[in-house]
């Protein structure tokens, strides 16, 4: 692999630089003024201040914050694992607050594709069986089948029978990757996906997201603080106390495995030097 020196961002420009082909595409998640806050005790913590956001089919996004951005209460929202306290989100064209319990459940299993920094296997399950799960819960038919066809679309056509403990972390991370697309999602939701990787594997979890993406148009997101990974998507939002300050598309985004990761102190400081006007130096470390 070549070592790349990777161009600045320039994200302080207003959200309106999505492709016009893009913008023409189905609107999965549509975040109308979303506020949410948290009571402890007799102080209000305002964890996101007004987010509108769209995302479209078809795209690969990465969402960066530093610690106490509400990137975490973000992508809780965006998972249906939480409500807002205020404002509207549209998941795939439904209001999910007009839903019952029970509907978020369905919509959780069927709409969205939860990949895990920890995995989240069954410790005695084999791989195969993880990624029928989500079939099981939802009644679906042909479980065998399509869980196959996930695991063989990520690589894992000779491991389907193994247990977790005869998987490498990056083999185990493809178990919960088919285990996300078994369902054909609205769109992957991925939190920290490479965190527990070493490099080799977190490129090779990484081609799997691009190939995904590129070939099958499935729209991910990825909810990271790593400015590497998110240079390996297509779009960049950034979150800074509970506000998008930057959302634009990615100029010339990486290609997994073809370039050698500088140091992260370097990608820091260009990532959030370029975005955060007036931050302070700790939020850099």
């Amino acid at each position: 692999m070549r070592l790349l020196r990777t161009p600045t961002l320039d994200l302080a420009t207003p959200e309106n630089a999505l492709a016009p082909e893009v913008k023409e595409r189905k609107v999965i998640i549509d975040l109308k003024d979303v506020k949410k806050v948290y009571q402890m005790g007799d102080l209000e913590v305002h964890a996101l201040q007004g987010v509108n956001l769209k995302i479209y089919e078809g795209e690969f996004v990465s969402i960066m914050g530093p610690s106490g951005s509400g990137k975490s209460t973000l992508m809780n929202i965006l998972g249906v694992l939480d409500q807002p306290t205020h404002g509207e989100y549209y998941l795939d064209g439904v209001n999910v607050e007009r839903l019952r319990e029970n509907q978020l459940a369905s919509v959780r299993n069927k709409k969205i594709g939860f990949v895990f920094q920890s995995y989240n296997l069954l410790k005695r399950t084999t791989a195969l069986r993880q990624v029928e799960l989500p079939l099981i819960y939802a009644g679906a038919s042909n479980r065998m089948k399509r869980a196959k066809a996930a695991l063989t679309a990520v690589g894992l056509e000779r491991r389907m029978d193994h247990l977790p403990t005869e998987l490498s972390g990056g083999q185990q991370q493809r178990v919960a990757i088919a285990r996300a697309l078994v369902n054909e999602p609205a769109m992957i939701l991925a939190d920290e996906a490479t965190g527990n990787l070493d490099s080799k594997s977190g490129s090779e979890v990484l081609q799997i997201f691009q190939r995904l993406n590129e070939e099958q148009g499935i729209t991910v997101v990825f909810v990271t603080h790593d400015p590497w990974i998110a240079r390996h998507s297509k779009r960049l939002i950034m979150l800074r106390d509970g506000k998008v300050v930057a959302d634009q598309p990615v100029p010339q985004p990486l290609k997994a495995g073809e370039q050698d990761r500088p140091s992260e102190a370097a990608e820091l400081e260009t990532i959030f030097k370029s975005t955060y006007y007036g931050a302070t130096k700790e939020e850099f470390n």
